[in-house]
């Protein structure tokens, strides 16, 4: 098979990829703790006969697969780990781990790449060596550094790496991807404030950290619109959380602050900091009060570079049609820690529909959640198109 022939998977495969993903929602786990699910990946891996590497950033783990001569490669990634989340569905396959939940698709992503690497590994028409990367905890956005802090892009010469998520709301069988930065940023801000406080009836004699606050919240928001362009530098800092040790007669003495930023560039995420930063401290100074700023940063924007990009594209075009292919999306403010193996390696991450009606319209990381079964066997295909497309044979 060329790059050009049709993508066929077989029915049984698409059967046992529900088979698959329904076993794996009904026993989540989070975090690193995902050491069934792992397992159950590399036996399914080995069973295919691909060669499989286990405790990478602690339970990631890498399937590989060669064929021919080629020096190319390639790497496709999925996560595994679920939310803390109790699950509110009354399916037969609901999750059986109480307060855990595939509530985003990670058993539909693992799912879909086992079902590629199964079809792959029987057909074997590539030229050159396929990763297939499962990484754990990507929720909280330290798995794919974990993983790359092991080794897993100096033990493998993987060239290129490749993601895709599963979006509600957008049709199944439509497939959205740009070039450029897909996904935002997420980082972290705590401000706490000590002040004298004081009685209620005399602010005068102290220093209010209330007002304080309430200054610092307001010129936060002064970033965006007189710092940032709103065209070039896009960009929000939302204050979430505003925590006080006062009482109704008593000014308080602390205050804490926190919240989140997002934007889509890392230039623009260091001048966030740096004015947060200055901003606080300039604030406190003028008042007279103590302060500490802590800056966090949970998820990188997410940078999809063009050639990997054109790849993506061609091959869901190739698979969806080309008028269910958007390849110019709009950016969207949610954050992926893919964006941090795309800061070691050239790659591309892009969004398949789940399908706006019930069965895959409902939000991620909702109790109803639920992946759409329907587009198990388009992902894996576009799996298996991207392989064939970018190591020919």
């Amino acid at each position: 098979m060329t790059s050009s022939s049709k993508v066929s998977l077989s029915e049984p495969l698409i059967e046992q990829m529900q088979q698959w993903r329904r076993k794996i929602h009904a026993h989540p786990e989070c975090g690193f703790e995902v050491q069934q699910t792992a397992a159950f990946v590399a036996e399914k891996l080995r069973s295919f006969g691909i060669e499989v590497v286990t405790n990478i950033g602690r339970t990631g783990l890498v399937g590989i697969l060669r064929n021919g001569t080629s020096t190319a490669s390639i790497g496709l990634r999925a996560d595994m780990d679920a939310l803390q989340i109790n699950e509110q569905n009354t399916f037969a396959y609901r999750s059986q781990n109480s307060g855990k939940m595939h509530a985003c698709g990670h058993d539909g992503h693992t799912s879909m790449l086992l079902g590629a690497a199964a079809h792959l590994a029987k057909t074997k028409n590539f030229e050159g060596t396929v990763y297939f990367i499962f990484q754990p905890e990507e929720e909280h956005g330290t798995g794919a550094q974990a993983m790359i802090d092991d080794g897993l892009f100096s033990r493998f010469d993987i060239q290129a790496v490749y993601g895709l998520h599963n979006l509600p709301g957008l049709a199944a069988g439509e497939f959205a991807v740009r070039s450029g930065a897909l996904m935002a940023s997420e980082s972290g801000f705590e401000i706490s404030i000590e002040a004298a406080g004081g009685h209620a009836a005399m602010p005068h004699v102290g220093v209010d950290p209330i007002v304080l606050g309430s200054q610092i919240v307001l010129a936060l928001q002064t970033i965006v619109s007189r710092n940032l362009s709103v065209i070039s530098q896009p960009a929000v800092v939302s204050v979430t959380e505003f925590i006080t040790d006062g009482t109704v007669n008593v000014i308080p003495s602390k205050v804490l602050l926190k919240g989140d930023c997002r934007c889509y560039d890392e230039v623009t995420l260091a001048k966030l900091e740096q004015r947060m930063g200055e901003i606080v401290a300039g604030l406190c100074s003028a008042a007279g009060a103590e302060h500490k700023f802590e800056f966090r940063h949970a998820f990188y924007p997410l940078i999809n570079s063009n050639t990997e990009t054109a790849n993506c594209v061609s091959a869901a075009e190739h698979v969806f049609g080309r008028d269910q292919v958007n390849g110019n999306c709009e950016p969207i403010t949610v954050s992926e820690d893919f964006s941090s193996m795309l800061r070691v390696k050239p790659g591309c991450y892009a969004l398949i529909g789940n399908g706006t009606e019930s069965i895959g319209g409902c939000a991620l990381h909702n109790p109803h959640y639920d992946f759409n079964d329907g587009i198990l066997g388009l992902g894996a295909s576009y799996w298996v198109q991207l392989v064939q497309q970018c190591l020919k044979t």
